[in-house]
């Protein structure tokens, strides 16, 4: 089974690139994020499209902001849209939908950005994601929690820390709140595919910084026991993130039992001229 997730910066604007990227990779289980689209215009923009593929669609939408989805090919029950007892921002966010594909519980996940430490928007990620642990915790141990994080989990998950400090996604709080939800029993497969690669999901629309590898790693998939053990395969789709048009972050891809394209590398195609570079960053914005 393969499974991808993928922050597509508004669904609409990535339509000329999702659905030949979809017949191309052809993954059983699709997580999206970031749709900027409701339930209704979601179904008018796509569900013909997806149904003629084979899939079935479990949407969280929100018109102009946030929106996720689960998409399969392999089944889709279960639906569980939002998170027991989250928090609002005032008003509760379309940020997760979970579904049940193939045995598998799957969660796709739009985490607060957090914008500036110690903020109101800071304390509602952190809050966001103790309830998010708690929902994870309670559920089966054959889950994959992944989507867009907008956390870094290390150092090494960006190019240069020294650009970071002082900023989200990078700090002690978030990441102990990140490592919390991992230690309920989660593997971060990629990682733990490739401990010691430069890995990267998202780089900043700004000229040069993705074609220099000037990233960071935030789009994580997180996987309980019974399904990191049957992972074949993990690499990030910069081929995805090239090209006209694209989402400012890269599809992030798992094969479980077998891997179709084989086990090729930590990123595909490998950055052409990576650099470590100094300096202010741009780090992906909320509303």
């Amino acid at each position: 089974m393969r499974i991808a997730t993928w922050n597509v910066n508004s669904i609409k604007q990535r339509m000329p690139r999702f659905l030949p990227w979809l017949d191309e990779r052809a993954p059983d289980v699709v997580c999206l994020q970031e749709l900027k689209l409701d339930d209704l215009g979601f179904a008018g923009l796509l569900g013909a499209e997806l149904e003629r593929r084979g899939y079935q669609s479990a949407v969280h939408g929100e018109a102009q902001w946030n929106g996720v989805a689960v998409l399969s090919r392999v089944g889709l029950d279960e639906v569980e849209v939002g998170i027991p007892d989250g928090p609002g921002f005032p008003h509760v966010e379309a940020r997760a939908v979970a579904a049940t594909c193939a045995g598998v519980r799957v969660h796709s996940l739009y985490v607060p950005n957090g914008r500036v430490p110690d903020s109101d928007h800071y304390r509602y990620k952190l809050s966001w994601l103790a309830k998010l642990r708690d929902q994870i915790a309670a559920g089966p141990r054959a889950v994959v929690v992944c989507g867009d994080m907008n956390i870094a989990p290390t150092d090494a998950d960006v190019y240069d820390p020294e650009a970071y400090l002082g900023q989200t996604h990078v700090t002690e709080p978030e990441r102990a709140a990140l490592q919390e939800l991992l230690d309920v029993g989660l593997h971060d497969v990629v990682r733990e595919h490739w401990p010691t690669e430069r890995v990267f999901s998202y780089w900043d629309y700004r000229a040069g910084m993705f074609h220099r590898d000037l990233g960071m790693r935030i789009d994580l998939v997180l996987a309980g026991d019974p399904v990191a053990g049957r992972v074949k395969a993990a690499w990030v789709d910069r081929q995805a993130r090239k090209g006209k048009g694209p989402s400012d972050h890269a599809p992030v891809i798992v094969d479980l039992d077998q891997a179709p394209d084989g086990d090729i590398g930590p990123v595909v195609p490998p950055p052409s001229n990576p650099l470590t570079r100094k300096g202010a960053v741009k780090l992906p914005q909320s509303r």
